[in-house]
């Protein structure tokens, strides 16, 4: 059989045994699609840890996000594909989204090793690919949010393949140290950067800013905090899962306090940023940061290249509120 064919039957099949396991779930990761915002969370989940916060403080505002898909890609770190999707799994299995919306594999390579291949009977990082055009082509339910928040390997792919798309979706991107050189994702592929960059879809940066109290860097919480209100859900699941650092879990607080201590924390106060978090929860509430609009840059030799008279531009979203963030995700998430 051909291979492409076999492993999309038995991803079919996967999904069928996981829809008829789980009965009370509905057919999308939030009940309804009414006047609520359509999104596909594109990320690289086994990175560090705030991708799972972002995924569980996603899915459990379903009473704002309708969430069309969860879909991975892998950056140099947390492994490969099968890592990134292996997070996923467990964080949606926690907050009992599991087996309610698509989780697909996305790209393991980059950009540039990628895009000649996309006419092929099968690609590097097609399931997710193809669905982000299907999805963006589909407006019925009005245009498409694609909160991303590792690499832009993904997105770059289904803009080459499907340029039409570009109005149909918004492009939220938690990435760069914009003015300055650098930053995690933008540097796991520059190319899929400059390639977003140079179309027309509309484009806002999450800037993350290492160090600096204007980006996402600032939105910090610390193992006191995770610990005090993280400690006591209410919500148990009845079989436990196993953490990427061993363990046995049955919510998702039990797994945010494991996965902080089990993580590099910095400052005399032990925090780290849940920067991912920040870009979901601009879009839930843009009053929580400060936005503005630039003439699109590109990224050349390592550093960021101003171009004062692109008739494109690119949004930004920075000075973040970090004390209304963090009070919604622990107001939202806690309880799981």
């Amino acid at each position: 059989m051909n291979p492409y064919i076999h492993r999309t039957m038995k991803s079919v099949f996967q999904y069928i045994f996981l829809m008829m396991t789980l009965p009370v779930l509905m057919p999308s990761c939030s009940p309804g699609k009414e006047e609520k915002i359509r999104v596909i969370f594109d990320t690289d989940t086994n990175n560090e840890l705030d991708d799972q916060h972002a995924l569980a403080y996603l899915l459990l505002n379903d009473g704002i996000f309708d969430v069309e898909a969860v879909t991975v890609n892998a950056t140099r770190s947390g492994g490969g594909i099968d890592e990134q999707y292996d997070e996923a799994k467990r964080v949606m299995r926690l907050v009992s989204k599991l087996g309610s919306c698509p989780l697909l594999k996305g790209a393991d390579r980059s950009f540039n090793e990628i895009y000649e291949h996309l006419n092929d009977e099968w690609y590097d990082g097609y399931d997710a690919v193809e669905y982000i055009i299907e999805q963006a082509q589909d407006a019925k339910g009005g245009k498409l949010v694609v909160i991303a928040v590792g690499k832009l390997t993904n997105i770059a792919l289904a803009l080459e393949k499907a340029p039409d798309i570009s109005q149909k979706i918004r492009l939220v991107w938690l990435g760069s140290n914009y003015p300055d050189q650098g930053e995690y994702n933008l540097e796991n592929d520059v190319d899929a950067l400059n390639f977003v960059l140079s179309t027309d879809v509309p484009f806002e940066m999450v800037l993350v800013r290492y160090g600096f109290n204007d980006g996402t860097d600032a939105v910090r919480v610390t193992l006191a905090e995770i610990r005090e209100k993280m400690s006591h859900p209410a919500h148990h699941l009845k079989a436990s899962i196993i953490g990427r650092h061993g363990g046995e879990f049955y919510n998702f607080g039990e797994y945010s306090i494991n996965l902080f201590e089990n993580s590099q924390l910095h400052g005399t106060e032990k925090s780290r940023a849940l920067f991912d978090m920040a870009a979901v929860a601009i879009v839930k509430n843009p009053e929580w940061a400060a936005k503005r609009e630039i003439p699109a840059p590109y990224y050349e030799n390592g550093q960021w290249n101003e171009y004062p008279d692109n008739s494109r531009t690119i949004t930004l979203w920075e000075n973040f509120n970090r004390d209304a963030i963090v009070a919604d995700f622990f107001a939202i998430v806690a309880g799981h």
